[in-house]
């Protein structure tokens, strides 16, 4: 029995006969279970800081109710409304982005953060599902690559101010977002890959310019130099076997730093096992395929692009996470898609999954002014 009648037109009754439930129960189930994984994983590192074993599952907790609240109000809202809640996010944090390496704490060498009412934001986060947003609504309202150097001349700006924090990772995420995007609004083969040669002559310029770079790099190529947090995680990985020692019962998560947070796919790995770990890599590649396959079948060009923005983002920072855990990437500090500790990683990535959620459902298009 539904929980709604097809005859109904109400505002609710539309959502659910529109919804793809399949990609929502998806995004539903791999938070719930990330609560699970941050109880599991979060009371030893909260012991090493002198702080309450509860601290971290409480505070994820308080996060994700809300989280959840806005996967389903966001996907309540039309393309235009996707549209316009994009631009505001953009607008709003993308000034917080331009204060926080003015007045946001360094942590870690890096300055990502603003403490806005007690609470530490990371601004990137949400700019992120936003600017993929407004790029895909620039690409779409003109033919072929017309509405490019508009697009460029937004998402300059943003990676240079990532550069600035400085945060690697988030600039090559928002660069591959955006060639994914250019890709398939049209851009050819030939000037992909001119723009890949970029991307690599940037990447060794910042391997000559920043030493915390240097040093991943060197450590991921020399095995000798293996950083410490990457030998922990491929113990743990080891140590779990095919079905896991058992939750609550890992043992490396007490000396793995960021167990709870970038290194919860081997906490994973060793309580709950490699099959555990394959079952929600086949989870997070069915959302991707699942994703994209609507987007195809969409003719409106706005969806078809930002759509696919959204989707390119979720799956390339669950694959960088996943392959620094494995020791297959240099690391670099990026949770895993609602599975690892975070407040603005969180709620950014709600807001993006329910945006996706809303261009997904069925007749959703964007009627461009003319």
């Amino acid at each position: 029995m539904s929980l709604f009648s097809r005859s109904d037109r109400g505002v609710l009754s539309t959502w659910w006969w529109t919804l793809d439930r399949f990609l929502l129960a998806g995004f539903v189930g791999l938070a719930v279970f990330g609560f699970v994984l941050v109880l599991a994983s979060s009371p030893p590192v909260a012991r090493r800081l002198a702080l309450p074993e509860t601290q971290f599952v409480v505070k994820h907790g308080l996060f994700l109710l809300p989280a959840l609240l806005l996967l389903l109000g966001t996907s309540l809202l039309a393309p235009r409304g996707v549209l316009r809640l994009a631009t505001a996010m953009l607008g709003v944090f993308g000034a917080l982005l331009v204060v926080t390496p003015l007045a946001g704490p360094e942590i870690k060498g890096a300055t990502r953060w603003l403490p806005i009412g007690g609470v530490l934001v990371q601004p990137s986060e949400f700019v992120k599902p936003a600017l993929a947003v407004v790029v895909g609504y620039m690409l779409a309202r003109r033919p072929g690559l017309s509405g490019l150097p508009q697009a460029l001349g937004l998402v300059a700006p943003v990676i240079g101010l990532l550069v600035i924090q400085p945060d690697l990772g988030m600039t090559f995420l928002v660069a591959a977002v955006l060639s994914t995007q250019l890709f398939v609004a049209g851009l050819p083969w030939l000037v992909l890959f001119a723009g890949g040669a970029i991307g690599v002559a940037g990447g060794w310029g910042a391997y000559h310019l920043f030493d915390h770079v240097r040093q991943r790099v060197d450590a991921f190529l020399d095995p000798d130099l293996t950083p410490y947090q990457v030998e922990a995680a491929l113990r743990a990985i080891a140590n779990g076997g095919l079905l896991g020692v058992g939750p609550g019962q890992g043992v490396v998560k007490y000396h793995l730093p960021e167990a709870h947070a970038d290194f919860v796919f081997a906490t994973m790995a060793e309580e709950f096992g490699i099959l555990a770990c394959l079952l929600v890599l086949l989870l997070f590649a069915l959302l991707v395929l699942r994703g994209l396959s609507r987007l195809h079948a969409s003719e409106d060009r706005f969806v078809l692009l930002a759509g696919t923005g959204l989707v390119a983002q979720f799956a390339l920072q669950a694959l960088v996470n996943m392959g620094v855990n494995l020791a297959v990437l240099p690391t670099k500090g990026m949770t895993l898609p609602f599975l690892s500790y975070g407040g603005s990683s969180l709620l950014a990535l709600a807001l993006g999954a329910g945006m996706l959620l809303a261009l997904t459902r069925r007749g959703a298009r964007l009627e461009m002014a003319t």
